[in-house]
């Protein structure tokens, strides 16, 4: 059976790839799905590993596979098809993950999957396993001004993505927490990797400019991947809340996308204001501003 190879969105958390995916999935021949994380090991039951004596326990970890699996198989999320979904994905513990990853595609098929799992720029070797088992997939390296995204990583969750990432100035007594460093660690993982991939399997956005003007850019993405593209085709995109996954799913798998997203899925047109890279960040005690590794890389993707 034929597949279509996925379209990767790489991209640093808090980077609008919820909203952003959630919109490119309403294209009538792509599907966006939310986190699957599935490449984050080699085999599924290394991904599904036994905590407290039970790998149904550990599946619980990852809700947007679940809630996946479940409106795939059932053409539902609830309890019940969750169940079903967890039992779908036990049965596949002998498999690689990527063979699962293209056995939902053929499920998906004539549609190509869209994905965002911020996970994957975290380790090369996770990016190197997306390339491995799809390699003519298409990637689209998207981008936040560092300034916007570190003020967003801090607003969320308590920094807990910096804090658990290890986004953190030792220099300083107490430690900072600082997703500067998170920011630029993803970034680099990212570009090293597409120097590895074929120009025309790849393209960089800035987020700010998708939303700025959704038309303009989302045309150029839908060129680029030979789809469709008309008037009816941009206003289904502007609808991203009509996505299965754009809501909070039933106990036990409650995310897989943003939290603030789940609440609020709509887009709403506005302007998001350009930033800068000079000045101290509001984050730092020290109000320190930039490491010139940061600024030099965040200028080379065309911020100022």
């Amino acid at each position: 059976m034929s597949l279509q190879p996925p379209l990767f969105i790489l991209a640093s958390p808090r980077s609008f790839t919820s909203l952003i995916c959630a919109m490119l999935g309403q294209h009538p021949q792509l599907y966006g799905v939310p986190e699957l994380d599935l490449f984050i090991e080699e085999r599924m039951d290394e991904l599904v590993k036994p905590m407290g004596g039970a790998r149904q326990r550990n599946l619980n970890r990852h809700g947007g596979l679940l809630r996946a699996v479940a409106h795939l198989y059932s053409g539902e999320q609830t309890l019940l098809s969750l169940d079903l979904a967890r039992r779908w994905l036990l049965n596949r513990l002998d498999r690689t993950t990527g063979e699962v990853y293209q056995e939902l595609c053929r499920k998906v098929y004539p549609l190509r999957i869209v994905d965002k799992s911020p996970i994957y720029s975290m380790k090369s070797e996770h990016l190197h396993r997306l390339h491995r088992a799809f390699p003519e997939a298409r990637y689209l390296h998207l981008v936040r001004h560092p300034r916007t995204q570190g003020q967003s990583v801090m607003k969320h969750a308590g920094a807990a993505i910096a804090i658990f990432s290890n986004s953190i100035d030792y220099s300083t007594s107490p430690p900072t927490v600082d997703p500067q460093y998170l920011w630029y660690k993803m970034q680099r993982n990212i570009l090293a990797f597409l120097e590895e991939i074929p120009q025309d399997c790849q393209m960089r956005l800035h987020g700010e400019d998708i939303l700025n003007n959704p038309s303009l850019y989302f045309e150029q993405v839908c060129h680029w991947l030979g789809l469709d593209w008309n008037e009816s085709v941009l206003q289904e995109m502007l609808h991203p809340q009509n996505s299965p996954y754009a809501c909070p799913g039933p106990y036990g798998a409650n995310l897989g996308n943003d939290y603030n997203f789940l609440q609020s899925p709509r887009f709403e047109q506005r302007t998001v204001a350009a930033s800068s890279l000079d000045g101290p960040l509001p984050w730092r005690r020290d109000r320190k501003g930039f490491l010139l590794p940061t600024l030099e890389l965040a200028r080379a993707l065309g911020y100022e």
